[in-house]
C-alpha cells in the first residue's frame, strides 16, 4: 500500500513503491530502488505517485480541469467528450488516441466503458460523481499522437491530456473549492455551467424538475474558482490560466433560438480549430447572458481572466427524460462537445488555428 497516494487520491489497492531517481542535472530515465535494487523505467508524480505514461516529461502535457457547479452535466460530458476524441476527432486530426495511467485500481478503457455503455447502449443517465473526500477521484489521462510538418517532413508529436472530472459537490463552499489542489495546476479549464440556473432561463424555457432544485447560481461557481486561483496573485494581475466557459443542456434551449440561429450551426469540421466561428459563438453567448439578466458572468471574467471564451454545448444532441433517466430514443448525438477542447489545444500550440 501506498499511504500518500491513498490520502491523494484514494487509491487503496497494492502498488508498487515510489522512490525519488538519483539527484542529477536532468531526470533519469530508468532508476534502481533503493530497497531492493529493482531498476525501473515507470515515472511516477512525485506528489500523489500515480503513474505516469511513457515519454510523460519529453511531450507536452497540459493537465485540464473539467469543473462546475452541482448538475451542470460534467461527467456525461467529459464520457462525451473523450468518446468523440477516440471516434470523430482522431479521424479528424489523423491522430492516435490512447489511455495512459489506471482508474481506481482497474484500467482506464474499462473505466471509461462502464460510463459509454451506461449512455450510449443503455441510453441511461447515471448518478452524480462522487465527491473527492468520499470517493476515488483520480484524472483520466489520455496520449494524443498526430503527424505534423517540420521544416518540410512529416513528424509525429506527443501530448499527454488529463482531465480531472470534480464532482459538482465540491464547488458547493470556498473550503470545497480550496481542497482542489489541481485546480492551481491546471494549465487551462473547462468550466461547465448550468445554464437552468441563469437568472432569466425560467422565463424563457419550461425547466424539467432538475433544474429547479439544488439552485446554485454559476456566478457562484465562478467566484469560488476564482479565489483559489487568485491565491497568491498579486490584485492588479489577472488569471493567465485558459477558461472556457461551457453551458451545458443548450438543447433545452433550441425551441427558443428558433433552427437559424447562429449558435445552432456548428463550425465546419476540419484539422484546426475555427477561429472565426468560436470569436462568433462568444459574442453571441455574451449577448444571450445579457438577455437573460447573467451579464455579471461577463463582468466577472472580464475583471479577472486574461483569456476566456464561452461555448454552447450538448452532450446528448436533446432532452432526456430526467425523471425517468432516459436519454432520447435517437441516442447519443452530441453536439459541438469538442470545441471547448480544442480551443485549448490550440491555445497549446497543440493543433493549429485557423485565423479570424
Amino acid at each position: 500500500m501506498d499511504p500518500e497516494r491513498e490520502r491523494l487520491t484514494g487509491f487503496a489497492n497494492p502498488a508498487p513503491p515510489a522512490f525519488p531517481p538519483p539527484k542529477s542535472w536532468r531526470t533519469p530515465r530508468r532508476a534502481a530502488c533503493p530497497d531492493c535494487g529493482t531498476v525501473s523505467g515507470i515515472r511516477a508524480c512525485p506528489v500523489c505517485h500515480t503513474p505516469l505514461p511513457a515519454g510523460f516529461a519529453d511531450s507536452r502535457s497540459p493537465l485540464i480541469g473539467v469543473v462546475g457547479g452541482k448538475n451542470a452535466g460534467k461527467t456525461v460530458y467529459t464520457t462525451v467528450l473523450v468518446h468523440e476524441l477516440r471516434h470523430t476527432i482522431r479521424r479528424r486530426f489523423d491522430a492516435d488516441i490512447s489511455f495512459a495511467g489506471e482508474q481506481a485500481g482497474m484500467g482506464t478503457a474499462q473505466w471509461l466503458e462502464r460510463y459509454e455503455q451506461a449512455l450510449f447502449d443503455d441510453r441511461a443517465l447515471f448518478e452524480s460523481t462522487a465527491g473527492s473526500a468520499d470517493g476515488v477521484r483520480i484524472p483520466l489521462v489520455v496520449q494524443w499522437r498526430q503527424p505534423r510538418t517540420r521544416f518540410g517532413r512529416e513528424v509525429h508529436s506527443t501530448t499527454t491530456l488529463s482531465f480531472y472530472d470534480a464532482a459538482g459537490e465540491d464547488m458547493t463552499t470556498q473550503e470545497f473549492v480550496n481542497r482542489q489542489a489541481y485546480l492551481s495546476a491546471a494549465d487551462g479549464m473547462i468550466v461547465l455551467l448550468d445554464p437552468f440556473q441563469l437568472p432569466g432561463t425560467a422565463d424563457r424555457i419550461e425547466l424539467p424538475d432538475v433544474g429547479r432544485r439544488d439552485a446554485e447560481p454559476p456566478i457562484n461557481v465562478l467566484t469560488r474558482i476564482t479565489g483559489l486561483l487568485r491565491a497568491g496573485l498579486a490584485d492588479r494581475r489577472r488569471i493567465s490560466t485558459p477558461i472556457a466557459v461551457v453551458f451545458s443542456k443548450i438543447d433545452a434551449f433550441f425551441g427558443m433560438l428558433g433552427e437559424q440561429h447562429p449558435l445552432l450551426r456548428p463550425p465546419v469540421a476540419g484539422p484546426y480549430y475555427d477561429e472565426a466561428a468560436g470569436q462568433d459563438t462568444d459574442e453571441h453567448l455574451r449577448a444571450l447572458l445579457a438577455d437573460l439578466g447573467a451579464d455579471d458572468i461577463d463582468a466577472h471574467l472580464r475583471a479577472h481572466y486574461q483569456t476566456f471564451r464561452y461555448f454552447a454545448v450538448s452532450s446528448l444532441g436533446a432532452e432526456p427524460d430526467y425523471g425517468r433517466k432516459r436519454i432520447d430514443p435517437a441516442g447519443v448525438r452530441p453536439f459541438r462537445v469538442d470545441e471547448p477542447l480544442l480551443w485549448l489545444l490550440s491555445h497549446f500550440g497543440v493543433i493549429e488555428r485557423s485565423r479570424a
